[in-house]
């Protein structure tokens, strides 16, 4: 009989075992060396795109938001003097054709 008379922690199971977790730690390995040159590149890439921006003449949100507000305003004002003007120009029409 050709069996073999294996003891514990030597068996088939045992060595397959140790192979995964030695691919385990390979893997984890090679994912954590992944995370750092994502980190990597991304860190570079935020420089980057502050270095460009801050050449760049480019208004902060809060700026933009005040100056949007002001357009908001100067156009609702230039709607009511237009209205204004209009009302004038139809009774000066009116006093015209009365007299």
């Amino acid at each position: 009989m050709g069996r073999k008379t294996l003891r514990a922690g030597q068996g088939e199971d045992g060595m397959e075992n140790r192979i995964l977790d030695d691919l385990a730690k390979v893997a984890a390995g090679a994912l954590g060396g992944a995370a750092s040159v994502k980190q990597e590149v991304e860190a570079r890439l935020r420089h980057q795109f502050e270095r460009i921006l801050a050449n760049m003449e480019v208004v902060s949100r809060d700026e933009f938001e005040v100056v949007k507000a002001m357009a908001a305003k100067a156009r609702s004002e230039q709607e009511a003097l237009a209205a204004r003007v209009a009302a004038l120009e139809a009774r000066l029409v009116e006093d015209e054709l009365s007299t």
